[in-house]
């Protein structure tokens, strides 16, 4: 269709011609309401910056071994590093449910741990047969990671090399 039979089109319709993809061959164009499409524009805008609100689950065992720890606070600098909130939970089992001390000693061992790159929403909280805490992301400028996953190859070809001198 020409320029002049859309604008004649829309005028008539009491509505505007808006150049929808200019780079398209022939541009295209719609006859809509200027300040509906604009409307609809900043709302979709708004939605695309709302994408940082998810949160990440990462479970916990009492009796965890020390690489599966590391592994999983990895995991959690990751998420935060991509500015989702994490959720630490803590799962008993049968007859851990009587220490549950220990439980909050590895809570605060995460919390510390993850200091650098987080900082507490939700203290740690015993609900039924687990603890969980939120964390949400520091301002990147002030976020430091402290387990990353060349510090803990180097670290493994250390321990491989000392262990080659029998």
């Amino acid at each position: 269709m020409k320029i002049e039979d859309a604008l004649r089109k829309a005028k008539s319709h009491g509505l505007d011609l808006v150049e929808v993809a200019p780079t398209a061959v022939p541009p295209v164009c719609r006859i809509v309401d200027y300040g509906k499409f604009r409307y609809d524009l900043a709302k979709q805008e708004k939605d695309k910056k709302t994408n940082a609100g998810k949160v990440k689950e990462i479970k916990f065992r009492v009796n965890i071994d020390q690489h599966d720890y590391l592994t999983k606070l990895r995991h959690a600098e990751d998420f935060l590093d991509k500015n989702n909130k994490v959720k630490i939970y803590l799962q008993f089992r049968g007859r851990e449910m009587a220490h549950k001390e220990l439980g909050m000693l590895l809570m605060a061992r995460v919390r510390t741990d993850l200091q650098t790159m987080a900082h507490v929403d939700m203290d740690p909280k015993l609900i039924g047969r687990a603890i969980s805490m939120t964390l949400s992301p520091l301002p990147a400028s002030k976020r430091k990671r402290k387990f990353l996953e060349s510090d803990v190859q180097t670290t493994s070809d250390e321990e491989s090399h000392e262990n080659d001198d029998f």
